[in-house]
């Protein structure tokens, strides 16, 4: 594979005196790419969410008729699993966007806004039982599988999870293979799940345009069936497989069409089938 881009990482302690709405502390920032960066904030003392849900976040900004300040939230899907003390998110710097133009910038001891209200589809409660679970992510849409992958339910559900990763270019790939590496070499995770819980994992990262071992977009993989080549695992059908999807837009779309053409159906927390997708985030 070729070379990582080298991250930057910075921490500490949190400040004593708030001063934002529904604030939350900083404590590190890890940049990946001049595109990609991850942060973890403290954890309400209040807030319960099953892994996989996502809140909203945000800063302070100034209303440019009236000049008032008001908050500015997007949503975030949060990576860390539930029974964390912090919390994680993955998130993409765009140069104009209005939020996270300003929230590439912050640094530990800074404040973001956290409205401590999770939700979303991406929970075990949407899925019926299966035997292997299917995580499908593109670029930081791998932010609620990271929460998922942590989460102990995960392993006692399923014999097999596979997650699936695809970025344009290598380095977007470090944040889904450090925590794939974090996972299995993670004695609390052992000692919480039981031993050998991680030969269950199987991961599965494809490039879009930078060389790597495996190029491809994981929808012409699937068409293909390269990816269970690849894996040396049965197509996917309903009465086995389970699956959850987070990236773009029309990458969503695409894999919805193929997942319906191997005959699952679309779940929701009040109507659990064989797979659901985030609708809230776009990648």
């Amino acid at each position: 594979m070729n070379e990582i881009s080298p991250v930057t990482q910075a921490t500490a302690k949190a400040p004593k005196t708030l001063t934002l709405p529904d604030a939350q502390v900083v404590t590190s920032v890890k940049h990946y790419t001049d595109r990609l960066f991850a942060f973890r904030v403290t954890r309400p003392a209040s807030l319960r969410f099953r892994s996989g849900e996502f809140v909203m976040i945000g800063l302070m900004q100034t209303d440019e008729k009236t000049g008032l300040e008001k908050p500015l939230l997007r949503a975030y899907s949060i990576a860390s699993p539930s029974w964390d003390d912090e919390l994680e998110f993955y998130s993409i710097k765009v140069p104009d966007g209005p939020l996270t133009s300003r929230l590439q910038n912050i640094q530990p001891g800074d404040e973001i806004i956290l409205r401590p209200k999770p939700v979303g589809t991406l929970v075990h409660d949407a899925l019926l039982p299966g035997k292997r679970l299917w995580f499908f992510a593109t670029g930081t849409g791998i932010a609620p599988f990271a929460s998922l992958l942590r989460d102990p339910q995960t392993y006692e559900d399923y014999d097999d999870i596979i997650l699936t990763h695809t970025c344009r270019e290598v380095g977007e790939l470090t944040y889904g293979a450090e925590l794939i590496e974090s996972i299995r070499s993670d004695e609390m995770l052992e000692e919480l799940i039981g031993e050998g819980f991680a030969d269950k994992l199987r991961y599965y990262p494809t490039t879009t345009r930078e060389q790597s071992p495996k190029m491809g977009r994981i929808t012409d993989l699937l068409r293909s069936g390269a990816v269970f080549t690849d894996l040396g695992v049965a197509p996917l059908s309903p009465e086995t497989d389970r699956a959850m999807v987070c990236g773009n837009l029309a990458f969503n779309l695409e894999i919805k069409a193929l997942l319906e053409g191997y005959g699952l159906r679309e779940g929701a927390n009040s109507d659990p089938k064989e797979y659901v997708v985030e609708k809230a985030f776009l990648d």
